[in-house]
């Protein structure tokens, strides 16, 4: 018979760390989650060798008190809950209390914080899980954990680590998610003595994606607010033009922390529909804030899933307020002559100008850097005692008034230099510490870029529209498949296939709503025989079938006889194509029209529209345009293809070089 063995602490806490830290992105995770849970303003990451010799993340936080240091590596302690009561109203990102020490299980990790009631700070060291050392150390606000040889003593794990590049990669991600889930917050981002990006700790999250993903992306966004029944939705939606292959850029976050959610996912694509194109997805960064007691937000190891109350209702509420939204703004994409020699330009421009800006580093290169700038700093404390005495005569002449307006020139005058708050100076803070920030914030406003004005929107006015249309100029047809008008200062091109197609899909949907779609009778008919699945889908759809323009009868047992099809789909395999909306209905969960009935419905628009390569005469143009400017969304066909593209003088004139910029 086996014995049953009762682990040691050191292998308890390995097997605990093959949950939490699977590599080293996972360790910047919780270092930098439990960073902003102590209320950092200002958090700086460095990595080398893709996080595998050395990882550092350095905070401008609360700290840890000196007697809590020894508390913090220990399994299943934090300071963010006190019972399983908290789990129901947790805000923190944090809390299972299992991240230092399963970091420390693995890795040799050190760590330096002081909070700001202490006159010095604590510098502890455990390797493998095991204490080494414990001192006290002079450093700011803050704290630093330095994590070196991650898996040293676990070579199993490391040996499965991917190449330092593609771990990188790992953290770069990561980096970016953490940054546009807090942008009230400054991240510098550091790779093998590279910064990589960073961000000012604005509030501004589309100048957060315009540093990380370019100018190219930012362009395109839609801002995007959405607050009902205990739901805030705040972020930027991606305009058809910038959509991807992937569902990499569906961002989203709850209540600050970064998840992955198949029902937030879903709900996002339902409310784009008719700007996707098949198998593209949306771009897209949305921060939802839902009531803590309607989430579950313990039910991953890395809390990277969740799961939502009443998650129907969620789906149509986010599905609603994203379709919403979209149909309120222009979605004609604006073409760009502009060569790849002016692109990189602008690039090299833009990251010249990236390159000017300052922000926390690591204390112990801010050490070295004060150390030399002691000199500069004793002639600005020698100059503004002298003032300060100044003052105070001054003071002591016009009395108690005189001496509260002096005190609050010289805060304005302190603050006046401070570009993002990074730490708040009371009323009670020594002249020493007033000067020592007063000349670092002025150094940094040097170096800060100017404030991003407000970029206007693409069109004041929408083309597509009944107003707008009395100003349109046919100018002619275009290889026989595009229309192009003349509109004030534009040209627009029209797509006559997507155009009509999504004239007809609109037909066709009032027309299945309403039960008037044509059918054809077929004789004699086809018959299927149906699983007791198949049935039950088909029971529940039946109305769906008929309304789509099936005639469809019980034949005896399991069979079932198709006696009438879709006039505009005689001749389609009608078998198979019944058999089809069949098999994609049982898969589908959905409310409203099932996606299948669409597909087919936009099927049947594409076979019956106009093709490329046909002439058109131009009043059969004009009335094509006339009858997609009625419609709710003109811009795109049932298959997430542009009915429209448009180009302004300036880009032209720009290629003509009648522009020079």
């Amino acid at each position: 018979m086996a014995l049953i063995n009762i682990l040691d602490h050191q292998t308890i806490d390995k097997i605990a760390a093959g949950e939490v830290v699977e590599r080293p992105a996972s360790v910047v995770k919780e270092l930098v989650e439990n960073a902003i849970d102590a209320g950092a303003s200002a958090v700086t990451v460095e990595i080398k060798d893709g996080g595998t010799s050395l990882i550092r993340v350095t905070d401008n936080g609360g700290g840890i008190e000196k007697s809590q240091i020894r508390n913090a590596f220990l399994r299943h302690a934090t300071s963010k809950i006190t019972s399983a009561d908290d789990l129901t109203k947790l805000v923190s990102l944090g809390f299972r209390g299992e991240a230092l020490a399963s970091i420390a299980a693995v890795a040799m990790v050190e760590l330096i914080s002081k909070t700001p009631q202490e006159l010095t700070g604590i510098r502890y060291v455990i390797d493998g899980g095991v204490e080494k050392e414990q001192e006290e150390i002079g450093a700011p606000e803050g704290t630093t954990v330095l994590v070196r040889n991650l898996f040293y003593n676990t070579p199993p794990r490391r040996k499965f680590l991917k190449q330092p590049q593609t771990e990188g990669s790992y953290v770069a991600d990561l980096m970016e998610h953490l940054a546009m889930s807090n942008p009230n917050i400054s991240f510098k981002f550091i790779i093998n003595g590279q910064t990589r990006f960073y961000t000012s700790g604005n509030h501004d999250l589309q100048e957060i994606i315009y540093r990380i993903y370019g100018k190219e992306i930012a362009a395109q966004l839609v801002p995007f607010h959405y607050e009902n029944k205990g739901i805030l939705i705040d972020g930027l939606l991606g305009k058809p033009v910038i959509n991807r292959s992937n569902r990499n850029y569906e961002i989203f976050y709850v209540n600050g922390r970064y998840i992955k959610s198949t029902l937030i996912s879903k709900a996002i694509e339902e409310g784009y529909r008719e700007y996707l194109m098949q198998h593209k997805f949306p771009f897209c960064v949305l921060h939802f804030t839902i009531d803590t007691d309607r989430i579950d937000v313990n039910v991953h190891p890395t809390k990277m899933e969740i799961r939502i109350a009443e998650g129907p209702a969620f789906y149509d509420t986010v599905m609603r307020a994203i379709y919403e939204a979209l149909h309120e703004t222009e979605m004609i994409p604006q073409v760009s002559l502009a060569n790849s020699k002016e692109e990189r330009r602008e690039k090299s421009n833009q990251t010249a100008e990236n390159a000017k800006v300052s922000v926390p580093e690591p204390f112990e290169k801010r050490r070295i850097a004060e150390a030399a700038s002691c000199s500069v700093k004793s002639d600005a404390i020698a100059r503004i005692y002298q003032q300060n005495q100044s003052n105070r005569s001054h003071q002591d002449a016009e009395g108690q008034n005189s001496q509260k307006t002096g005190k609050s020139q010289l805060q304005e005058a302190t603050i006046a230099y401070r570009p993002t708050n990074l730490r708040k100076i009371s009323e009670q803070d020594s002249l020493r510490e007033t000067i020592d920030y007063h000349i670092e914030d002025q150094s940094a406003a040097k170096n800060l870029p100017a404030q991003k004005p407000v970029q206007m929107e693409l069109f004041d006015d929408k083309i597509l529209s009944e107003q707008a249309r009395v100003h349109f100029e046919i100018i002619g047809q275009l290889f026989d498949t595009y229309w192009l008008i003349a509109y004030e200062d534009k040209l627009l091109i029209v797509d006559q296939h997507a155009a009509h197609e999504k004239v007809k899909y609109e037909r066709f949907m009032k027309r299945f709503r309403e039960h008037d779609i044509a059918s054809q009778t077929i004789n004699p008919p086809i018959v299927v025989t149906m699983s007791g699945k198949e049935r039950e889908c088909y029971l529940k759809h039946a109305d769906d079938f008929e309304a789509l323009g099936f005639m469809i009868e019980e034949f005896g047992g399991n069979d079932y006889a198709i006696r009438g099809v879709p006039l505009d789909l005689y001749g389609y395999e009608e078998k198979e194509f019944f058999r089809e909306i069949l098999d994609e209905l049982a898969d589908e969960s959905v409310t409203g029209t099932p996606e299948s009935i669409r597909i087919r419905i936009a099927t049947m628009a594409c076979k019956a529209a106009v093709k490329g390569n046909m002439r058109m005469s131009r009043e059969e143009a004009e009335q094509l345009i006339d009858e997609l400017l009625t419609l709710d969304n003109p811009y795109h066909c049932p298959h997430g293809r542009p009915t429209i593209v448009s180009m302004t003088k300036y880009e032209l004139e720009k290629k003509f070089k009648r522009i020079v910029t």
